[in-house]
């Protein structure tokens, strides 16, 4: 249903120079939500350390090519992909206080982690059928119940799968109501963060939005403070099963471990309009089964005659995935990344997605290019069907660039910085509200690509969240009834960090 309150959300969280000179926020560190949740008083059950890397090169893997996995366990399967797709991967220092921050290998807007990987397993090898938590801060999985769940999951026969949450308060304590917005960004880079490392060990993958709110919410029993946001089932013979479960086990009651969800903060502010859009977005059971059924996206043959240039990248994607982050800002100057590189960054980039809501792609890039060899500067749309750069305006878009997202350098001082803007009223045509989610997602799925495909080739990326919405639009010469930017990017040399540690 299309009660048009993303719109009103929307327009509502937009940024102008008006509403930064106004905003009278302050942090309160004190009462900064903890990063991590847990459930006290679960078992806890070890993965083993230091998995074996994936090989396979990224670009590769980018691309759609599939690794394999020499897991002989359980524990070993679900420990290797979870290490690439949301481990802890290295930390922060703060020189004038002493505080160190930890990075993970799934990037969020401002380090805030909103997203919870919740899993439930059935036949795994040597792993109890049940219902898990992800504990990154050990790198540990949290029992909270036995048994399987394949009744409840609507037929779902996959041997593993996840349920996506996020806690919108750890966003909003920063971002205040624009913070669901970042929440979707988040949840989009964990998914494909999800689907690469499944896929690098062999696996296949299918997400599903369409799905009952409250029910999945009861079904895993969440905390009031977390959502469901997207189910990712994971199939492949190179899950290790039981042989004798593998032709199905017999459903039995779940049996719950116990376990209390952690208080995040002291206390939690309320921003009426982040949680009235995340209402209006919810599916009931009645909405979410018209939606089921759908097909795995086919694609057409022939749809991308171009291929760009062949790259030879020989970066594990292990190394590349752990390796990952936001840059601090880019080195600027004459320093320039070659046109095969940008190519291959584009063409990562707008590979098929496998989701009941990816039908038809919602988002379009366009890029301010500075400085690529063989490139005039300038603004480009990029048409993902042709393979086909066209430009909007010419000449140097440095300084455009920078006040477009919200006077931050990085953008300026980048390569090539992005706009990613979303047909936002098709989206919602097809889905309702809940086609606001699937824009975001789908941004922050791209945007996983362009950070890994960046690393792979010697390179930074940063998202970047804030921009000025309108001034983007217009710039781009956008209907805005119809599509809006939803996200920016910046792509370049990164300068370092001098607070990082291993």
């Amino acid at each position: 249903m299309n009660t048009g309150i993303w719109r009103e959300y929307h327009e509502a969280t937009k940024h102008t120079t008006q509403s930064l000179a106004n905003s009278r926020h302050v942090l309160d560190w004190p009462n900064m939500p903890d990063p991590f949740r847990h459930y006290e008083g679960a078992p806890l059950l070890d993965l083993p350390a230091d998995p074996a890397a994936p090989k396979i090169p990224t670009i590769a893997l980018l691309e759609g090519a599939f690794g394999g996995t020499t897991a002989g366990t359980g524990a070993e399967f679900l420990s290797q992909l979870l290490f690439y797709s949301a481990a802890i991967s290295a930390s922060k220092l703060v020189s004038s206080n002493g505080y160190r921050y930890a990075l993970r290998v799934n990037p969020s807007s401002g380090n805030l982690h909103p997203t919870e990987f919740h899993f439930f397993t059935r036949g795994l090898r040597r792993w109890p059928d049940g219902l898990y938590h992800y504990r990154p801060s050990s790198h540990m999985a949290e029992q909270r119940a036995l048994n399987p769940f394949q009744e409840e999951l609507d037929g779902i026969s996959a041997p593993v799968v996840f349920i996506l949450t996020s806690i919108a308060w750890r966003e909003a304590w920063k971002y205040q109501d624009r913070a669901y917005r970042y929440c979707l960004h988040d949840v989009g880079h964990a998914w494909q963060s999800l689907v690469l490392a499944a896929r690098a060990t062999g696996c296949d993958s299918f997400a599903r939005g369409q799905f009952p709110d409250d029910e999945i919410s009861q079904l895993c029993r969440l905390n009031p403070d977390e959502w469901p946001m997207l189910i990712v089932e994971l199939h492949g013979a190179t899950i290790p099963l039981d042989d004798f479960r593998r032709s199905g086990a017999v459903a039995h009651k779940p049996e719950w471990s116990g376990g209390e969800a952690n208080q995040l903060s002291h206390e939690q502010a309320v921003y009426p309009l982040l949680d009235r859009v995340h209402a209006a977005t919810k599916l009931t059971k009645k909405l979410a089964q018209e939606g089921y059924g759908r097909t795995r996206r086919q694609i057409p043959e022939n749809s991308f005659p171009i291929r760009p240039p062949e790259i030879h990248d020989f970066s594990a994607f292990g190394k590349i995935a752990r390796a990952r982050r936001s840059a601090l800002n880019f080195q600027g100057g004459d320093r320039a990344i070659s046109l095969p590189h940008l190519l291959t960054i584009l063409s990562c980039a707008v590979q098929p997605l496998s989701a009941d809501f990816a039908d038809k792609r919602f988002i379009q890039l366009y890029l301010y290019v500075h400085r690529v060899q063989g490139l005039e500067p300038g603004v480009y749309g990029y048409d993902s069907s042709q393979r086909k750069l066209e430009k909007i305006h010419s000449g140097d878009q440095r300084v455009r660039a920078a006040a477009l997202s919200l006077r931050q350098d990085m953008a300026a001082n980048a390569c090539v910085a992005f706009s990613l803007v979303g047909n936002l009223s098709s989206a919602t045509r097809l889905y309702g509200d809940r086609g606001y989610r699937y824009v975001h997602f789908e941004a922050g799925a791209i945007g996983q690509a362009l950070y890994l495909a960046a690393e792979a080739l010697g390179l930074g990326a940063s998202g970047i969240g804030a921009f000025f919405d309108n001034d983007v639009n217009s710039y781009l010469g956008l209907n805005s009834t119809e599509k809006q930017v939803v996200y920016h990017f910046a792509i370049g040399y990164p300068v370092p960090d001098p607070r990082m540690e291993a």
